[in-house]
């Protein structure tokens, strides 16, 4: 097969990177919701249209210069759905379950990029069509595990910050709630220095590794199916 062009990249990627990014905001939203938080309901944002969540940074941007620029990850993010934890009843516990929606998204998500990978290879083998939802399937298999691993990495604001701060006892969970304000700084630290991956990488690989193995793709059309599309 090819080397993709841009456009054929963009195709592949936006579709399973709009879901991925919509579904990971609006479960939270949802979550809230059910916990006694309806911010996020009354503000319109429970909402499936991508349209509503688009941050042109995080939705455009940043994931068309990861496809321009010789980086080895696609990555992004919505605007994030608007949730007020004083209206919770146990707000330090329900905010962890909320923060866990998200994430939790993105496994269902890659679960069903699973299906359809195994169904183009077993229903269209070798046809054009197959062979686009087989690379659509890879990269939605993908944006959603990193994005899952990634929000899941145990720093504030990040999901994994807040379900942290929601199961440690009430001191400490005040204490570690301090670090929010820099959290950000100290992702992007992380991130620019390589530290970040160092640390997720392999818990990474293992789950992206479960996943596609389960494609049902020989080990040489796994292979080329990352390279088309640039991983």
């Amino acid at each position: 097969m090819p080397q993709l062009s841009l456009l054929q990249l963009v195709a592949i990627w936006v579709v399973p990177g709009l879901f991925a990014i919509t579904l990971h905001e609006v479960a939270h939203g949802y979550a809230a919701r059910e916990f006694g938080d309806r911010t996020a309901e009354m503000l319109g944002r429970l909402n499936l249209n991508p349209i509503r969540h688009i941050d042109p940074i995080g939705t455009v941007l940043v994931p068309l210069a990861c496809l321009l620029l010789p980086v080895h990850f696609i990555f992004g993010w919505a605007k994030p759905v608007p949730i007020n934890p004083r209206n919770f009843r146990h707000p330090n516990r329900d905010m962890a379950y909320v923060a866990l929606a998200g994430p939790g998204a993105n496994l269902l998500m890659g679960l069903v990029w699973l299906m359809v990978a195994q169904g183009a290879r077993i229903l269209i083998p070798g046809t054009p069509f197959g062979q686009f939802l087989i690379l659509m399937a890879v990269a939605g298999i993908y944006i959603n595990t990193l994005l899952m691993v990634f929000n899941l990495f145990p720093l504030p604001p990040l999901d994994g910050g807040r379900v942290l701060t929601g199961i440690l006892p009430v001191p400490w969970a005040r204490r570690f709630s301090l670090i929010e304000p820099y959290g950000i700084w100290i992702l992007l630290l992380l991130l620019l220095t390589g530290v970040f991956f160092l640390i997720v990488g392999p818990l990474l690989e293992q789950i992206l590794t479960l996943f596609l193995n389960g494609t049902g793709l020989s080990a040489q059309a796994l292979f080329q199916t990352l390279s088309l599309l640039r991983l």
